[in-house]
């Protein structure tokens, strides 16, 4: 398996992170992306730890689950490891190398690159431009994984009754589908900071005219909220979870538990902010787009952009699709923000 390859067929996008795996099915109509059915399902706690799979039976079981209710059982899928698990490095290499020769060049030279035996990785390239060294050279994408990494997930998908065609890397997922909607951010800006608010980890990507140039990640996320409703009403992190999510809390949640969560999460944007400004010519970006199943939170969006003056939304990839007439369009809305990395995933389709 692969890190970057590609096949000219339909390719369903599945994103398993800590708490949920999820599906992505995109089509296209007379050259329009088309949103045909995205789902959503919780995992049981213990099930992803630390982003990596424990138990891929079940991860399996839900991506079955998963698959059944939007009718695309027994597809071929794209799905990612995380890039904290992959190695990259940008290489220049001789521009009339064909491909099994470029491999077999970078294999000869692979221990320069990876700290790990051949034998344990799984290794893929990809050419991605002009060098800026010579006329003669192309830069090279070189992209490395743990094999334990990478078979987890394959056989995940396989427990899932799903074939995986494409194992991609998060980030690069997460910025194709950020493609998409960044024409629709007011204002063409030239400097947009997204911030992805996972269960565990914060990460902050910053893109210049549509492109990633920095990330970084920090341990803050939701899941903090979710302790915090647990220790606070003595609920199980089930119950914690569900009732976070359909806003069945007590009257002191939003100011005791909510509203110190939001601040923390200004404090964290702030401080990967500060991180950026300090390696870069840049001291202010031009908007923040926030994404992650935290994105949504009621109030969230708003409190960021008048404590950091920084005019803010609310990611949606699906901005510019047409939507299937069976998929709700206000749960849509709730939930694309969190659907960043499976909509990347399910453009694999029309590399």
């Amino acid at each position: 398996m692969r890190l970057f390859s590609s096949k000219r067929h339909h390719l369903v996008g599945v994103d398993v992170s800590a708490t949920s795996a999820k599906l992505v099915n995109i089509k296209r109509q007379q050259g329009v992306f088309y949103l045909k059915s995205y789902g959503i399902e919780r995992l049981t706690p213990g099930t992803v730890v630390d982003k990596l799979i424990v138990d891929p039976e079940a991860v399996g079981e839900v991506v079955a689950k998963l698959a059944k209710r939007c009718q695309v059982a027994g597809q071929d899928v794209a799905t990612a490891v995380t890039g904290s698990a992959v190695i990259t490095k940008i290489i220049d290499m001789d521009a009339t190398l064909t491909d099994s020769e470029r491999d077999a060049q970078i294999r000869l030279d692979a221990d320069q690159y990876i700290p790990y035996p051949l034998s344990e990785v799984n290794l893929d390239f990809e050419v991605i431009g002009p060098s800026v060294l010579s006329d003669d050279m192309v830069q090279v994408l070189l992209a490395a994984s743990r094999s334990e990494n990478v078979e987890q997930r394959v056989d995940a998908m396989t427990f899932g009754g799903m074939t995986t065609k494409v194992m991609d890397i998060e980030s690069h997922a997460i910025e194709r589908a950020f493609a998409l909607m960044v024409d629709n951010i007011p204002n063409q800006p030239e400097l947009v900071a997204l911030v992805d608010i996972g269960h565990t980890q914060t990460t902050l990507y910053v893109a210049r005219d549509g492109e990633f140039v920095y990330s970084r990640e920090q341990l803050f996320g939701s899941g903090q909220l979710t302790e915090a409703i647990q220790s606070r009403y003595g609920l199980s992190f089930e119950e914690a979870t569900i009732n976070k999510r359909e806003q069945t809390l007590p009257d002191d949640y939003y100011k005791d538990i909510l509203l110190p969560f939001m601040d923390s999460v200004i404090q964290q944007i702030t401080r990967s902010l500060q991180f950026y400004f300090s390696s870069s010519q840049f001291n202010n970006v031009d908007h923040i787009v926030l994404c992650g199943g935290s994105a949504s939170i009621p109030g969230l969006v708003g409190m960021v952009q008048q404590k950091l003056g920084n005019p803010t939304s609310i990611a949606n990839p699906f901005i510019n699709m047409s939507i299937d007439p069976q998929i709700d369009h206000e749960q849509l809305i709730i939930d694309a923000p969190g659907l960043m990395a499976a909509c990347g995933l399910a453009l694999r389709s029309f590399d």
